[in-house]
């Protein structure tokens, strides 16, 4: 899971992780509007997925990330961990949502 911004510290992060995992591809969550419009995040998150293909020469895969903070966060707080303090918790299970819910629909291909 990577943050917006810092665009050369993010993409020296993400190498370190492509030459340790060897992935077959990548996954970019895109962020859209509630009715599926896009925004200056979607356009930013679609040249981060452009930049990591060009980059690392594998295929880089767009996963719809509506509402998977706002799942997680609900989790977090049945569970007693919600509120600012546990916000890269909240990241981190949303990037987890991303790609199950990636996984759940390419299994259905």
């Amino acid at each position: 899971m990577f943050e917006a911004g810092g665009g050369a510290r993010r993409m020296a992060e993400v190498e370190g992780l492509v030459r340790e995992w060897k992935p077959g591809r990548l996954l970019v969550g895109l962020p859209l509007t509630s009715g599926g419009g896009e925004h200056d995040m979607t356009r930013r998150a679609r040249r981060f997925a452009r930049q990591l293909e060009a980059r690392f020469r594998l295929p880089v895969e767009l996963a719809d990330e509506r509402l998977t903070s706002a799942a997680a966060e609900s989790t977090l707080r049945e569970i007693g961990r919600g509120g600012r303090k546990h916000k890269q918790a909240v990241h981190a299970l949303a990037a987890k949502l991303i790609l199950q819910s990636y996984f759940d629909e390419s299994s259905g291909r």
